[in-house]
């Protein structure tokens, strides 16, 4: 593979940033210029709420129809029992089972505004605030609520689901979720917090080079883990790195994001880290992607497996 966008390559298509922005909205507005007006739901008994990019947003006392446009927001919906009104979601939300039969409405950075309003929804829920721009005009002519999540860190990710528990009117479900999620994360913290803070480095993809930067909620995961990652500085969430770079860094271990909806990508050390002290060490662990590319439930199990991966000795059976 010879380059990388976050257009061709899977993994970075669901992480994608503000580039994929003008390239979805100069698809909404070509899509929306050549249709007409689709009748959608209104506002009766209306509520206002502030999403986490501090936008205000008027959405329905209840939502009987919605859709999520991300991987994540769909796990976090079935997990706090709003499953059965997801109308819509996109060719990347295979889990869990169910979501792989409701409405596909495109892809995660190219969704069609025509399959969305057909949908006839009362909120579509996004997750950075990339989408934005191109959404949120045409939506809301249609009276279609936009909600943004945006979790840079685990705590973010227990938030997002508490918020959506709240604005989907299932509260308690939403509450349980995360009383069980934090149960799991404290006992590895607790485990892992006298051991030796091991260097990791993050490969997201090998051909160019990308890993987990400041604003990646998996720098959180791999701190809590027992490990610190040498490129937690590196500002945005998934930047392009050096091959030299990370060798200089030296990491003790690599952990490759591969399995899941990845399939067999990413699941080779880059050449240049080859010559690193965890790939000579063979301290080189392959984890399923989902887990730690989806700020959701699952990013407890990428959290459990993390730890397992770098102090085995550690963790109890």
């Amino acid at each position: 593979m010879l380059l990388v966008t976050p257009s061709t390559h899977p993994r970075l298509r669901s992480i994608a940033g503000a580039a994929a922005g003008s390239v979805l909205c100069a698809f909404v507005l070509l899509a929306c210029s050549a249709q007409k007006p689709t009748p959608t739901p209104e506002l009766h008994d209306a509520r206002q709420v502030t999403d986490e990019a501090g936008r205000g947003v008027t959405v329905p006392a209840k939502i009987e129809r919605f859709i999520s446009l991300a991987p994540n927001l769909t796990e976090i919906s079935y997990a706090i029992g709003a499953g059965d009104r997801l109308v819509g979601n996109t060719t990347f939300c295979d889990y869990p089972e169910e979501a792989k039969k409701v409405q596909k409405v495109g892809d995660t950075l190219q969704p069609s505004i025509e399959r969305i309003l057909a949908l006839r929804p009362q909120l579509v829920l996004v997750s950075t605030a990339s989408q934005l721009e191109a959404f949120t005009k045409q939506l809301d002519e249609h009276r279609i609520a936009v909600y943004v999540t945006d979790p840079r860190d685990l705590e973010g990710v227990f938030r997002s689901i508490e918020n959506l528990g709240k604005l989907l009117n299932q509260e308690r479900r939403a509450e349980e979720a995360v009383a069980q999620l934090r149960k799991r994360t404290t006992s590895v913290t607790e485990e892992v917090k006298s051991t030796k803070p091991i260097k990791v480095f993050y490969q997201l993809s090998a051909e160019p080079l990308y890993t987990a930067g400041r604003d990646s909620f998996v720098t959180d995961l791999i701190r809590r883990a027992g490990g610190v990652s040498v490129t937690s500085d590196v500002p945005e969430a998934w930047p392009r790195y050096s091959q030299e770079a990370a060798v200089a860094a030296r990491p003790e271990a690599i952990i490759l994001p591969t399995d899941g909806s990845m399939g067999s990508a990413n699941s080779e050390v880059a050449d240049g880290l080859k010559r690193s002290p965890a790939a000579v060490s063979g301290k080189v662990y392959r984890i399923n992607g989902d887990f730690l590319s989806r700020p959701g439930p699952r990013a407890v199990d990428g959290l459990e497996a993390l730890a397992h991966a770098l102090h085995p000795e550690a963790l109890k059976k």
